[in-house]
């Protein structure tokens, strides 16, 4: 299972809650994280994935059998998930079905088909209803592959195989259920290090913990907080008040909650439950019922309830208290406030008053796509790989629109979120870039007014930020606050190189603190992934030179016999020797550049030299090395050497922009020359010529039509207008002979 972009927003705001805690405040932190892999989600997952494989191995082709197993699925995934649809409709008629019965839901509507706005209940209905349609689909082709075919099917044949031979199950035999854990887990951590997410200090599995779950529940049930029925056992949640505990301490609003407790209790919210003491008692061990893992327990074979789990890992872990607790806000309740009730009650000992389990809960906000959270149930989600694989997003930018939005907080992703962090990172880049020139080449000429400028600002974002951290991990401020700095330090025409340098230092601090680089250098300014390579620095950095010298040899002058030494000495000065095949691109921008100049100084005309060798110094820039994604910036009005670096959005966009600006330009000149042509060609035509088309099938001496094509008098108003037409080409024509005569004489 492929984590979506929802789960990353969760697991990086904690990756980078941890960070700061440990790298920021010097903390020591232990990280700790459970692995879920037997609730109702998973095992439902594992056993239908376990079917489908039986079956589509005992059923390599789609024969009469297949065909008539899937019209049954579909029969009843109708019935379960469509109902406006009759549950015996065929799969050809399917898709007019959809139209007739949930056209509207499609369209935008409510299913109720009322002014009721559409939410996550429609966005589940759209969901099913693509499910069927690609079902129908592979029902009507007449000769599908095998594979496409269990791939098109596969979302009705999976509930349908499962109600068949669930029941075949053996609970004791949990590798049915743990080979796609271990799947889930492997695909888990390999898109979190993807993210530069850093792994747990201490990871704990549900499925290794068996007996010490049971040993749990055993334990509360003796301190006289839980109570069986029929081999499951629940947690009293009056029996906990009565003694002094306060349960929905998190979220007390939700306590009476009825769906949200049925989400938490899942299956066995579907059953009887007037046997519960109170509705808000919660199962912390539940009877395995046919198709699930169990293990042995004091009341039979069973399975953990899905609150009790991170409470038995935690407490054998971390003990009676530990710090923070962390997850999405959508766990708050019951999932959490059940875990502080269960736990609490395990440590309580008898007349003494109740101790807290947890210091702090972090619960992170979702991250919403069009309008809604973005959830697996939903099919609404983008997953970390397809995300990454298509450059959607890189590490990098998507931490930076997490610590844009401020952890606590929902997210929507927009256009104008991904502008804002893709223009905070090309801006802090430019900053590095600028930091690491003038490390290597420090300013000469340096302002102490405008040193002290940019140190007081560092000063005072430095405390800025430490208290937004302070104040709940406030990073949104923290990035709002970098960039300021960054802009101030641009504002400054010639600031002191060692002010820029430390203002790098303490930026690249605080990026490696967010995890914005996943390969840190300690010995370098800035992030990884900025550097023009290694191998390719000899290569241009000789072009560079060599171009620099031209460009202020040739600017506004013809080459007399000095200037032409110049460009010579620059050119004999050059080394030209292969630096392996590495860097053979980089060595054939420079080679070609060279030759140029070389054939221009010594083959072309002395008056137009200057321009050629200046055109091929555009050329090697906005060609050649933008080809090979590097850019020469020139820095000119700044007084600084020219620098070659990387290309980023910013300057990919700058570049779109003036070309987009020129094509319009170019496209309103066109239009100017075609409308001043039409102009002309119009103005040629005589006013007693213009009207006779057909039209008309007369007209007068003065050209004006008197009567139709089929013979009918023109009308005094259609008459009116063609006069008034004819007075302006008049006009028009007139100035065109006017033009002509003076041209003439």
């Amino acid at each position: 299972m492929c984590q979506h972009l929802g789960h990353a927003r969760n697991y990086v705001s904690t990756d980078i809650t941890r960070r700061i805690l440990r790298d920021y405040f010097k903390f020591n932190v232990k990280f700790v994280m459970n692995i879920t892999d037997v609730d109702d989600k998973i095992i439902l997952a594992a056993r239908q994935q376990h079917f489908l494989q039986l079956y589509t191995s005992r059923n390599p082709t789609v024969d009469d059998q297949v065909r008539k197993d899937t019209n049954a699925a579909l029969e009843q995934y109708l019935q379960n998930h469509l109902p406006l649809i009759a549950a015996d409709t065929i799969a050809s008629d399917i898709q007019s079905a959809i139209d007739q019965k949930y056209g509207h839901v499609i369209q935008g509507k409510s299913v109720a088909n009322d002014a009721t706005p559409p939410s996550d209940k429609e966005a589940k209905v759209k969901m099913y209803l693509k499910i069927v349609q690609a079902a129908a689909d592979a029902l009507i082709s007449t000769d599908p592959h095998p594979t496409q075919f269990y791939a098109k099917v596969g979302g009705i044949l999976l509930p349908y195989l499962d109600l068949q031979y669930k029941s075949t199950i053996d609970s004791k035999d949990h590798g049915i259920f743990t080979t796609l854990t271990k799947e889930y887990e492997n695909r888990f951590f390999e898109d979190m290090a993807a993210l530069n997410v850093e792994r747990p200090d201490e990871l704990t599995r549900v499925t290794e913990y068996g007996p010490q779950i049971v040993a749990f529940v055993k334990q509360i049930q003796n301190n006289g907080f839980a109570y069986e029925h029929e081999g499951s056992i629940y947690y009293d949640t009056k029996a906990w008040e009565a003694n002094g505990g306060f349960y929905a301490r998190l979220e007390p609003w939700s306590k009476h909650n009825a769906d949200l407790q049925a989400d938490g209790e899942g299956a066995l919210s579907k059953g009887q439950t007037s046997f519960k003491k109170s509705m808000a008692d919660f199962a912390l061990w539940k009877k395995s019922r046919p198709g699930e893992p169990g293990w042995d327990s004091p009341w039979g074979l069973g399975r953990p309830g899905w609150h009790i789990e991170c409470s038995a890992m935690a407490s054998d872990v971390l003990g009676r208290q530990f710090d923070i607790h962390s997850g999405g806000i959508d766990l708050a309740f019951p999932h959490h406030d059940n875990e502080i009730a269960q736990s609490e009650a395990y440590w309580h000992e008898s007349g003494r008053p109740v101790q807290q389990w947890v210091n702090y809960f972090i619960h992170m906000g979702h991250l919403g796509i069009q309008g809604a959270k973005m959830s697996k149930s939903l099919k609404n989600f983008i997953t970390v790989r397809e995300a990454l694989e298509k450059g959607d997003w890189t590490p990098r930018s998507l931490r930076i629109a997490f610590l844009s939005g401020g952890w606590k907080n929902d997210l929507e992703i927009t256009p104008q979120v991904i502008n804002a962090g893709n223009a905070w990172e090309d801006k802090i880049t430019n900053f590095f870039l600028k930091a690491r020139d003038v490390q290597s080449r420090p300013l000469t000429e340096a302002s102490e007014k405008e040193g002290l400028r940019i140190r007081l600002a560092h000063a005072a974002t430095e405390a800025k930020v430490k208290h937004a951290l302070c104040d709940s991990f406030d990073t949104a401020t923290v990035m709002d606050a970098m960039s300021e700095l960054v802009t101030l330090c641009n504002k400054e025409a010639t600031p002191p190189s060692a002010a820029i340098i430390d203002v790098a230092k303490w930026l690249t601090f605080m990026v490696n603190i967010f995890g914005l680089d996943a390969t840190p250098d300690t010995n370098m300014l800035g992030w990884s992934g900025i550097e023009v390579p290694e191998e390719a620095a000899s290569s241009l950095n000789k072009l560079a030179a060599l171009r620099e010298t031209i460009r202020n040899v040739c600017k506004g002058r013809t080459l007399d016999e000095s200037s032409r030494n110049d460009i010579q000495s620059a050119l004999n000065g050059l080394s030209m020797e292969e630096d392996g095949p590495i860097a053979a691109v980089y060595d054939k921008v420079l080679q070609k550049f060279y030759g140029t100049i070389k054939t221009v100084l010594t083959e072309t005309d002395p008056m137009s030299a200057s321009q050629e060798m200046l055109k091929a110094c555009d050329e090697v820039r906005d060609v050649d090395l933008w080809n090979i994604g590097l850019w020469l910036e020139d820095r000119e009005t700044q007084k600084l050497p020219p620098m070659v670096r990387p290309l980023t959005r910013s300057v990919r966009q700058e570049r779109k922009d003036r070309e987009q600006l020129a094509a319009l330009k170019l496209e309103r000149q066109e239009k100017l020359i075609r409308d001043a042509q039409e102009r002309l060609e119009k103005a040629k035509i005589d006013p007693r010529e213009m009207f006779k088309t057909a039209e008309y099938s007369t007209w007068d001496s003065e050209g004006m039509p008197t009567k139709d094509k089929d013979g009918n008098e023109v009308t005094k108003s259609k008459l009116k207008k063609l006069v008034k037409d004819q007075e302006k080409q008049r006009r028009l024509y007139e100035e065109y002979q006017r033009s002509n005569n003076n041209i003439v004489q």
